[in-house]
């Protein structure tokens, strides 16, 4: 019988463990085969994918208020009517139900170019801006790290600007610096759209958010609802830190007759109630007539909240803030019955994975939702609304 051996770095390895070796490599091999790798296209996020239709028949088309759109920067979530915000969630709502149509037959931003500016990190957003003009016959560029631009050179962000008027019909940018898509706006001829400056907003994020409880709830965008189908709302966050949280605030504002109350839910180990908002913000929130709450016992409110939303990241800087790490949701807590969760993701240990296969989980349908609230709002700013009108 004849001895195999095999040398590897002056060490000198006999045959058993080079047969071991050989049967080990045999037997992943076999176990791979032996699985399946298909896929099923009714995932987690079902929840929330028959109910554009439903959205769509309760609106009433109204193309004249998107065109406040026109020669605009989307910044804040301040300037928006309700009126045009209703006619962006029924044409999301349209796109959303027969996407296939605007892919294969109608094609309105093509011939333009989008740039995707992201100075900070971004999975959802950067992507899903990405993929709505792309659906919709455009093509882009991206920027993902600043220190590859002018920026690291000590190009200004008004320089900046010039250049993009030349390469591109639209904007998307993030940025730490607050202050930087201000300086931005003027020079640029072009649209902008604010995906995240610093703390301060994030207005698409908080479209998208509004828009997946309308699909949850159609019957909220009739201002005659009832008392008893009015919603509460729980906020697990800081509004005066994070971004996402301030804008869905400024948004409700504008949908405060279908809110019976906003519950803010806060860890008072880890922050000063005097710290939540920032000047003026809670007076911009009564004076539009909402009724905010605020409370510190999360499993306390957890059975009378319809809406529940969480989000524990913010970022400040170059770097980000973690707040309410004391609150973490998951599926043997008490919810109240038929509501639903809501996170702008990315996930952290406050949101477990035992709610993913649940009714509660509208997360993953909120983050799809996004790329058609996006494809409506970048139709509408590059001045194709004809194009999609009118057609169902």
């Amino acid at each position: 019988m004849s001895l195999l051996i095999f040398v590897y770095k002056n060490v000198v390895i006999g045959t058993n463990f080079w047969n071991f070796n050989i049967l080990g490599s045999y037997k992943i091999k076999t176990l791979h085969k032996e699985k399946s790798f298909s896929f099923s296209r009714i995932g987690p996020d079902i929840y929330g994918s028959t109910h554009p239709q439903n959205l769509l028949s309760e609106i009433n088309e109204r193309a004249e208020f998107l065109y406040e759109l026109l020669d605009r920067h989307v910044i804040s979530i301040d300037p928006f009517s309700k009126d045009c915000l209703l006619q962006l969630f029924r044409l999301a709502a349209k796109f959303e139900s027969n996407p296939n149509r605007y892919i294969s037959h109608n094609s309105p931003l093509k011939g333009k170019i989008l740039i995707n500016a992201f100075y900070e990190p971004s999975t959802r957003t950067r992507l899903s801006f990405d993929s709505a003009w792309h659906r919709l016959g455009g093509d882009s560029i991206n920027i993902t790290d600043k220190s590859s631009t002018g920026i690291a050179k000590g190009e200004t962000h008004l320089d900046i600007a010039h250049m993009f008027n030349n390469y591109g019909d639209c904007v998307v940018l993030r940025e730490s610096d607050n202050e930087a898509i201000f300086e931005m706006t003027k020079s640029l001829r072009i649209p902008i759209i604010n995906a995240g400056n610093g703390i301060d907003e994030h207005p698409t994020q908080a479209m998208s958010d509004l828009y997946t409880i309308l699909k949850w709830r159609p019957h909220l965008v009739n201002k005659s609802i009832d008392d008893s189908e009015k919603i509460t709302i729980g906020i697990i966050g800081v509004p005066s830190r994070m971004r996402t949280v301030r804008s869905l605030l400024k948004l409700f504002c504008k949908f405060s007759y279908f809110i019976k109350k906003i519950i803010v839910i806060y860890d008072d180990k880890s922050i000063d109630q005097n710290d939540l908002f920032d000047e003026g913000q809670l007076k911009q929130l009564i004076e539009s007539g909402l009724k905010i709450d605020l409370e510190s016992d999360m499993q306390k409110v957890l059975p009378s909240l319809d809406v529940t939303y969480i989000n524990a990241i913010a970022w400040v800087g170059e770097n980000y803030e973690v707040h309410g790490s004391a609150f973490k949701l998951h599926s043997e807590l008490p919810f109240k019955k038929d509501s639903i969760i809501l996170h702008p993701l990315a996930r952290g240990p406050e949101l477990s994975t035992s709610l993913d296969q649940t009714s509660k989980n509208w997360y993953f349908a909120q983050s799809r939702g996004a790329v058609f609230v996006r494809m409506a709002l970048l139709t509408c700013l590059m001045d194709r609304t004809t194009r999609v009108m009118d057609v169902v």
